[in-house]
């Protein structure tokens, strides 16, 4: 077997999750306890990734918690939304710089809003990590659909057989899958050291600690 590209889920793999902090921060913006602003961030989420207009997606989140935002509230959420994914596990960057340096190339496959999507095609501290980036809103397409891993390994100039997709939901493992893909569960980096780089002939993390 040999891999010639893993592909990175963002968040949960690449990113972290939003701290408790984060959200609570977020949710008493919106006039809300952190259980239900979650359940009402989360509850439309496909269609925001499929590129939804973020005032349509924040509006919606507004009538399904029974509140009404303005402009302003608006455009602070999709600030903290921004910050709530932008604490980067740096093992996982300094492991994709680690496969590139391997003629291994690096890319991330992630549903995504627009807003953060923007964001970080304008980061040059983080683009410089990956050979390619797939975002959903910009293909109005969301894991698991095939297309997207299709796009993916297209962009990476690699055929599926010979690439690595790492998630943290089992249902976009299974689609990478079946689109040809080889992929495997993101539990942990605890985890993921104890023996997936090793079967698949990938060199070994040199950062094994969180930073």
């Amino acid at each position: 077997m040999q891999i010639r590209a893993v592909i990175f889920d963002f968040g949960g793999v690449v990113s972290f999750h939003p701290t408790q902090d984060q959200i609570a921060v977020a949710a008493q913006a919106c006039g809300l306890t952190p259980q239900e602003f979650l359940r009402v961030f989360w509850a439309n989420r496909v269609a925001y990734d499929r590129g939804e207009d973020p005032q349509v997606y924040w509006r919606g989140v507004a009538s399904l918690a029974g509140r009404t935002f303005d402009d302003a509230l608006m455009a602070q959420l999709i600030e903290y939304e921004i910050e709530f994914w932008s604490n980067y596990d740096q093992r996982v960057l300094a492991w994709a710089d680690e496969l590139r340096a391997r003629d291994v190339r690096a890319g991330i496959l992630s549903n995504m809003p627009q807003p953060l999507g923007r964001r970080l095609r304008a980061t040059k501290e983080f683009l410089k990590h990956f050979d390619h980036l797939t975002f959903s809103f910009e293909l109005r397409c969301v894991k698991p659909d095939a297309a997207i891993y299709e796009h993916a390994v297209r962009g990476l100039g690699v055929p599926p057989e010979q690439a690595l997709f790492l998630d943290d939901r089992q249902e976009n493992v299974e689609g990478a899958r079946a689109a040809g893909l080889h992929a495997e569960l993101f539990v942990s980096w605890e985890s993921f050291l104890e023996d997936t780089p090793a079967r698949y002939g990938l060199p070994a993390p040199t950062v094994a600690r969180r930073q």
